[in-house]
Formats: structure tokens, C-alpha cells, sequence
């Protein structure tokens, strides 16, 4: 079989195809991989594991029906910093580390969401740095679950502003020397992440660098990965 990877779903209330379209992926590819992993901002944000919103026990149930068949990975994005281990009760679904190595089909790779080697973006690095903070996160999940996401919300409005004044600037892609620090600490493995909106495959050195295909409109991208390598794929709605 094979290991899929997918990134940057941001399923909110109003992204109702993509809803649909990564309900009926987790049913197409229960056990018929041998894992799946999700490497950032599965949701557009999270504000916490007490959020009782109704948008999300649909697809934390659907996780959780997955996880207990095909294993499930997770992994913190820019917008789903907050997931902790009531999301992985919820879902089934067990967190990793950014960034993680694994090796599956003779092959070694790095997985990473790809916000951390947007160095050029300072700003976002001394947010990335604080939102980290175990103590600024209890301050955070401290406050009511309404007034979190009224601040999630105006984050989501801003970055949204942001994007259509700007689109995909330099600095929201990562920077040359940052990914291949990374790939030298772990002795030059295939870079695997997502983040950047970028979806293609880059050389370095003697890596190759996979960015995951994000989710928009109705369809949305993955990667595969098998004894015959990688290849990258899309998925649409019905």
C-alpha cells in the first residue's frame, strides 16, 4: 500500500465542498493505506480543545472511524497551533513534532509544516516564537471560548486583507537557507511540508523538497508515497 500526505485543508463553516471533500477522502482511503498523515492547518483555525462548535463533530468523528482502522498522524500549523491532546481524543488522531523524520518504503523523510523556515517573514517568526509559548497558549485557552474566537476570526480577516493586498509575496515562501540547514541537521533526507501554497518539487543538494498541494474551491492535493516513489495528486468534489 501506500502513505499519503495532505496540508493546508483550512476547513471552516464556509468551506462546505472541501467539508465534503475531506469526509469522503477519509472513507475512500480507510484501510486502504498504511497511513495518513495531515501536516498543518487541517482547520482554518482552533481555538482550543473545549471548542464545542457544531462544524466540528463531523469530521472529528470521521477521524476518529480512520484512526481505528488506518493510522493517523497530525502535526501543528500556523492556524491549528492550539490542537493538544483533547483534539487527539476527539479524533483519534496522534500529534507529531515539526519537524519529524520517518522512514517508510526505502525511503527517509523530513515532515514539516513549513511555516518555521519562512524566515523572511520576521514578523510572523516573533508570533510563531510567542504563540509556542506553553505560557502565553494556558493564558490564551484561559480566556472564554467566545471571546477566542472573536480573536480568531479577526486574525482570520487580517491574513485574508493581507493576501488580497499582497497575494503570495518573497517572504511568505520559505528561504533557501533555512530549508537546507534543516536537511544537513538530518543528514539530507526528502523534505516533506506544506504551508507555503507553492505546490511543487524542488532540488537541494541531494534532497529533493515535496510541498504538499493545498486545498481551495473544491479540489485539493496530495502526495503519495510508495515503492515507486513519490508522485503528487488532486482530489476533487463529486
Amino acid at each position: 500500500m501506500a502513505i499519503h500526505f495532505i496540508s493546508d485543508l483550512h476547513l471552516a463553516d464556509d468551506t462546505p465542498a472541501l467539508n465534503r471533500l475531506f469526509l469522503d477522502t477519509l472513507q475512500a482511503w480507510q484501510g486502504r493505506i498504511d497511513a495518513l498523515y495531515i501536516l498543518g492547518d487541517l482547520f482554518e483555525y482552533w481555538v482550543g480543545d473545549d471548542d464545542d462548535s457544531p462544524l466540528l463533530e463531523t469530521p472529528l468523528a470521521a477521524m476518529r472511524a480512520f484512526a481505528a482502522i488506518t493510522p493517523l498522524y497530525v502535526m501543528h500549523g500556523n492556524r491549528d497551533f492550539l490542537l493538544g491532546e483533547g483534539f487527539c481524543q476527539r479524533s483519534g488522531a496522534r500529534l507529531l513534532n515539526d519537524p519529524t523524520l520517518i522512514e517508510a518504503h526505502g525511503r527517509r523523510c523530513l515532515l514539516s509544516h513549513g511555516d518555521a523556515l519562512c524566515t523572511g517573514d520576521t514578523a510572523y517568526q516573533q508570533f510563531r516564537a510567542v504563540s509556542r509559548n506553553p505560557q502565553w497558549q494556558q493564558a490564551m485557552l484561559a480566556r472564554p471560548l467566545a471571546e477566542r474566537h472573536a480573536i480568531a476570526r479577526q486574525a482570520r480577516q487580517q491574513s485574508e486583507m493581507a493576501k488580497r493586498q499582497n497575494g503570495l509575496t518573497e517572504i511568505s515562501d520559505v528561504a533557501s537557507d533555512a530549508v537546507e540547514a534543516l536537511l544537513a541537521e538530518h543528514d539530507w533526507p526528502t523534505l516533506i511540508h506544506g504551508h507555503t501554497h507553492r505546490p511543487a518539487v524542488h532540488r537541494h543538494g541531494e534532497s529533493e523538497r515535496w510541498v504538499i498541494q493545498d486545498w481551495h474551491g473544491d479540489q485539493g492535493g496530495y502526495l503519495r508515497l510508495d515503492d515507486e516513489g513519490i508522485v503528487s495528486l488532486l482530489l476533487s468534489a463529486a
